[in-house]
């Protein structure tokens, strides 16, 4: 497994913008698809965005679709998750997660490694 932990969380307000980072440990994070998931308060964890290895394709959930952007730079080891137009509702803890799967990555139970999550919380 790889060791996931996140930075860049905080508060910031609506309309505003915040860049979460990812940085995994271990040789071989090129070739793990990576995600971003949320979970708020009396809620389920919910899919955000997955960039998967080689050619990095990228899925996005339909709530933040023209907002957020996925990418990864695999020299650093890191993927990020550039938080734009933020909006109230998106205030939530944010886990990335790694898995080798390529399909089904809206699905937590995909994924083998998680961090420990970051707080991002949106003021009206």
């Amino acid at each position: 497994q790889v060791q996931l932990v996140e930075s860049g969380g905080g508060l910031v307000q609506a309309g505003g913008s915040l860049r979460l980072s990812c940085a995994a440990s271990g040789r071989t994070f090129s070739r793990y698809t990576m995600g971003w998931f949320r979970q708020a308060p009396g809620k389920d964890r919910e899919f955000v965005a997955a960039i998967r290895w080689g050619g990095g394709s990228s899925d996005y959930a339909d709530s933040v679709k023209g907002r957020f952007t996925i990418s990864r730079d695999n020299a650093k080891n890191t993927v990020y998750l550039q938080m734009n137009s933020l909006k109230p509702e998106d205030t939530a803890v944010y886990y990335c997660a790694a898995t080798y799967n390529m399909v089904g990555l809206t699905t937590a139970a995909r994924y083998d490694s998680w961090g420990q999550g970051t707080q991002v919380t949106v003021s009206s």
